[in-house]
């Protein structure tokens, strides 16, 4: 039975999975301790739990789990990261290298170190939103400090090769962070095989709370120290000040650990969904077109640009279904999409641009609504477009 309204909008955020749930309860109203508290049984089971849950997403990327900083989201663990190393090594280093597709947190955030008299390069992708590990190296000097990539891009789907990447920070001594907030939980990362100093992420985006992330920091070969951004108690190693969230913590570990275990699996669902998704419309449409890597991209990732279809009039005819235009993040901004752009997508395109995100809970019933309801709303679009008309009739 198909329940309207559809989502499709899994990577702006997700719904939690009701075994996270299930899993948070308890540390609402029974076990509300402070994670803190060294005292009595409360504070100890509150401890506890949040070193269990450390342990478990530790696990599924390889590290260790002191090596793990819950924070409130990928946002704070890109600003710890980043004006972290920055302010620790800048007697040493000042100029930093990232992309021109990376995240809203990550640019910004590069932007006021270059306030602050950093150098930073902001490195092209090409027209798959790819970076190309040769013009990295290109770019690289001797005042090289870190360099930070979107791992998969939250737009455009767009798998970056880390691994090759990571290898040649390790070999010059540099820094490496990824932006794993729509990777993580998705497709495999190993910190030590692809070399990785820093990452980001996040529970909301693997059916995870709200308002709980994380931030991996080597401990060893070599050891990275990070200047706080948060003063006041010393909580999480020194790193992150302030009261843990215990319940969402220990949700973030649930659905660390169900992504663990269902990730293979759920891939292949996904991924065939999506293309079953991507076939219907294009196979009824014409002039439709995939933005990012038609295979090195995330599986529940489809952006297209529909010719001759306003993206905001197409949303807005299609209520029934959850979809963006882009980044959520950015939402309030009425600039076209800097992602698109940066990969030399046709401004017009770009304003005709939707994000279908799928998720574990999407079904091919809903898969078959938005393919009918996109072709008949696309289909009326272009029939009221005088643009479109006149390119049928040229």
């Amino acid at each position: 039975m198909l329940n309207l309204p559809v989502y499709l909008d899994n990577n702006s955020t997700t719904c939690v999975d009701q075994r996270v749930f299930d899993e948070m309860k308890p540390y609402f109203t029974e076990i509300y301790g402070n994670a803190a508290s060294k005292t009595h049984e409360f504070g100890w089971k509150a401890g506890n739990a949040v070193e269990f849950a450390r342990e478990k997403i530790a696990g599924l990327i390889g590290a260790g789990h002191k090596e793990i900083i819950f924070t409130s989201g990928a946002t704070e663990s890109i600003n710890l990261a980043l004006k972290g190393a920055a302010e620790i090594y800048r007697s040493k280093k000042d100029h930093i290298i990232t992309t021109t597709v990376e995240h809203k947190a990550v640019l910004d955030t590069c932007r006021t170190l270059e306030q602050k008299g950093f150098k930073v390069t902001y490195l092209k992708a090409d027209n798959y939103g790819l970076i190309d590990p040769d013009k990295l190296m290109d770019s690289i000097n001797d005042s090289t400090l870190l360099v930070s990539v979107i791992h998969a891009n939250n737009e455009i789907g767009t798998i970056n090769p880390v691994a090759e990447i990571g290898k040649i920070c390790k070999s010059r001594n540099i820094l490496f962070h990824i932006d794993a907030a729509q990777s993580a939980g998705k497709i495999p990362v190993d910190v030590n095989d692809d070399n990785i100093d820093l990452m980001s992420f996040s529970a909301h985006k693997m059916n995870g709370p709200k308002g709980v992330g994380a931030l991996y920091i080597r401990s060893k070969n070599p050891r990275i120290i990070l200047n706080a951004q948060i003063d006041g108690g010393g909580h999480e190693r020194g790193f992150r000040s302030g009261t843990l969230n215990v319940p969402a913590i220990v949700g973030f570990g649930k659905a660390y650990e169900i992504a663990g275990n269902e990730m293979a699996s759920e891939s292949k669902r996904i991924s065939e969904l999506r293309d079953k998704l991507f076939s219907g419309i294009t196979t009824a449409i014409d002039e439709v077109y995939l933005n990012g890597h038609p295979e090195k991209r995330l599986a529940n990732n489809l952006n297209l640009s529909f010719a001759f279809a306003d993206a905001e009039s197409l949303m807005a005819s299609m209520k029934e279904i959850a979809v963006s235009s882009g980044s959520a993040c950015s939402s309030a901004s009425v600039e076209p999409s800097h992602v698109l752009k940066a990969i030399g997508v046709n401004e017009d395109l770009i304003h005709c641009s939707i994000r279908f995100g799928l998720g574990r809970f999407t079904t091919e019933e809903e898969i078959d609504f938005t393919i009918n309801k996109v072709i008949e709303k696309v289909k009326h679009l272009r029939e009221i477009s005088p643009a479109y008309k006149l390119s049928q009739v040229n």
